[in-house]
């Protein structure tokens, strides 16, 4: 096996998907309670990411 090649079976630790219907759940409730851009530049004086709303930014 080459050095990039992985096995037919890996899996891989981080950035796959939900394992199962709960951890999706839990997921979905965790995404419900996230700040919003104003939320956060309200409550901690934070900005949100400049490259994802550079056109919205620029029309103000």
């Amino acid at each position: 096996m080459k050095k990039a090649e992985l096995p037919k079976n890996h899996v891989p630790e981080n950035g796959s998907m939900a394992a199962n219907e709960e951890e999706m759940e839990n997921l979905g409730k965790q995404m419900e309670h996230r700040r919003t851009g104003e939320e956060l530049k309200a409550e901690y004086g934070k900005t949100p990411d400049p490259e994802q709303y550079k056109e919205l930014n620029e029309k103000a």
